[in-house]
């Protein structure tokens, strides 16, 4: 009988379960292994210190995994705005769920770069050149999506053709909050028609009628749900970056005090700054009409 051994009794879990050699044989033979699959040669390849310090290995991994991450969440996000242009709520609210747990495992990464004393950075800064991480063209495509639009922004990616075309895409298309208003307009909403007609290329003022959609939608969420859903995603994604450039600042305050950046920015002053920016203003202000 399949399933029983020479005495009839069933094979335990244990019987059953391959051996290591066997899964070992068994993953040779299919010709792709766990290191093929990943390109793990390339991955573990990719950091190269420039200084005999231990600490910038650190350094290094915190900063390309990050910017893995953001690869992920850029591809959600794309995946969140043509949702929402096709009226397909649902799935966008997965994937709006996913770009904030990736900012949740952002908010962590920090704390151990935080590990990193002073001395230990200062050893290894000389190092770094002008490199910055207000460099990072994914950084500023996921603002861009994200609807902080600001062309300014263009300019340290100047001297790539390839990225800067990308990134100025990404500034003159809508946002994933315009894709959200112009989803409020379809569904019956009163909205400024002038707002369907913008220059995507700029930053989207507090708007009334805007406000008054969302307001309407929390008003009744029974009628609204979708709406109503959509909006508590943009919330805790909101929420969740507040958090990620939070733990940016502190991080970076407590690693460096207050010099300036590596790439000539003001350093702490510039990220405090970025602390007041609001990607949908709409959304919190209703809560005190409410």
């Amino acid at each position: 009988m399949i399933g029983s051994d020479m005495t009839g009794g069933d094979m335990t879990d244990r019987e059953k379960a391959p051996l290591p050699e066997e899964v070992a044989a068994t993953a040779t033979q299919s010709g792709m292994s766990y290191s093929d699959y990943l390109r793990l040669d390339r991955v573990l390849d990719a950091q190269t210190p420039l200084s005999p310090d231990r600490n910038e290995l650190l350094f290094i991994i915190q900063h390309q995994t990050s910017e893995l991450w953001m690869k992920l969440m850029l591809h959600e996000l794309n995946g969140a705005i043509e949702g929402l242009r096709e009226d397909q709520l649902p799935p966008v609210f997965k994937m709006l769920a996913r770009v904030s747990r990736i900012m949740e495992q952002l908010v962590q990464a920090w704390s151990v770069l935080a590990t990193m004393t002073p001395s230990e950075y200062s050893a290894l800064r000389p190092y770094l050149g002008t490199s910055s991480g207000f460099q990072s063209y994914q950084y500023r495509e996921v603002e861009f999506r994200l609807g902080n639009k600001n062309r300014s922004m263009l300019g340290p990616h100047a001297g790539n053709p390839a990225i800067l075309a990308e990134l100025t895409a990404a500034l003159e298309a809508p946002s994933l909050y315009d894709e959200a208003i112009a989803a409020l307009s379809r569904r019956g909403f009163a909205i400024d028609p002038h707002l369907m007609r913008r220059d995507f290329g700029e930053a989207l003022a507090l708007n009334d009628s805007v406000q008054a959609a969302w307001t309407a939608v929390y008003r009744d969420p029974q009628a609204n749900w979708e709406l109503y859903e959509l909006a508590e995603e943009l919330v805790d994604l909101e929420d969740a970056f507040r958090l990620w450039r939070f733990r940016h600042v502190t991080t970076v305050e407590r690693i460096i005090g207050f010099k300036r950046g590596t790439g000539g920015t003001s350093g702490v002053g510039y990220l405090r700054k970025m602390l007041d920016v609001v990607l949908f203003p709409e959304l919190w202000r209703l809560r005190t009409e409410l």
